[in-house]
């Protein structure tokens, strides 16, 4: 039986809304896919330099807690870092783990340790440089990149040391070179963050760098940082990320502008 040109005109325009519901649905993935894809965090695992500092610890501050001043395009922090930890000790509490339960791909996770794990004293921190250091960064690296995220290694920010001629001195050992050389062996991107501040330190000064670190009316701190010095490195951090084509332009801002120290905030403990 053949159709009137009436059904079949009446036939064409009742599949336009099930075609148009069609793409829809076929763009629903692709829209869905798209806002994971922008949905990107950088996990930090590292120590007290790094770590998010509460208002009983005021006004020190961990550089992770400035790190977001820099970010755009929708990436935000997990600050995982923690005081005293090294890289032997943060697995051994299970952090590690715990970061590689929620990592996803498209992630960072961000890599700093070295101060703690030359206590060499204390044999829940200790490693040793160009053996067990490095096998226990080996396995964050591995970790990450079993779920599709973006390892990160950056050498542990330098201390504030100076000699009596006014020379910024070195403080942690073999670590930041055996991180180097396992970024090397391991293809993986290298944060040079001891080389750069120990750079910043020298040309700062003996005086000005007191204004950078923990310094206060009861306590000479020259491992961590107040709002500035934070600031300051957190800045270092956006900037090697960036450089290192880690980041994209679109996923940073604010890379050369004055970040008011106000900005910092110490949530309760």
């Amino acid at each position: 039986m053949s159709l009137s040109r009436r059904q079949v005109t009446t036939a064409a325009l009742a599949a336009v809304p099930l075609a148009a519901a069609a793409t829809s649905a076929a763009a629903a993935p692709a829209a869905a896919a798209s806002a994971v894809r922008q949905a990107r965090k950088i996990y930090i695992a590292g120590d007290s330099t790094a770590a998010q500092k509460y208002t009983n610890a005021a006004p020190e501050t961990g550089w992770g807690m400035a790190l977001p001043f820099f970010l755009n395009n929708g990436l935000t922090v997990s600050n995982h870092a923690q005081n005293g930890r090294s890289s032997k000790s943060f697995i051994d509490e299970g952090r590690l783990d715990a970061i590689l339960r929620v990592i996803r791909p498209g992630d960072f996770l961000l890599i700093q340790f070295g101060h703690n794990d030359a206590k060499v004293d204390d044999p829940t921190r200790y490693t040793e440089p160009w053996s067990t250091y490095q096998s226990y960064l080996r396995r964050y690296i591995s970790g990450a990149r079993a779920r599709g995220a973006r390892p990160v290694l950056a050498t542990s920010v330098e201390r504030r040391k100076f000699d009596s001629a006014g020379k910024a001195v070195s403080t942690h050992g073999d670590y930041p070179a055996a991180m180097r050389a396992l970024a090397t062996q391991e293809g993986v991107t290298l944060l040079d963050i001891q080389a750069l501040s120990i750079a910043l330190w020298q040309r700062l000064g003996v005086e000005q760098t007191k204004t950078y670190f923990n310094w206060t009316a009861t306590e000479q701190d020259n491992t961590h940082f107040n709002p500035p010095g934070a600031i300051a490195v957190a800045r270092m951090v956006a900037k090697e990320l960036l450089r290192h084509r880690v980041l994209t332009p679109q996923d940073t801002r604010r890379l050369d502008s004055e970040i008011p120290e106000s900005w910092i905030t110490w949530p309760a403990a």
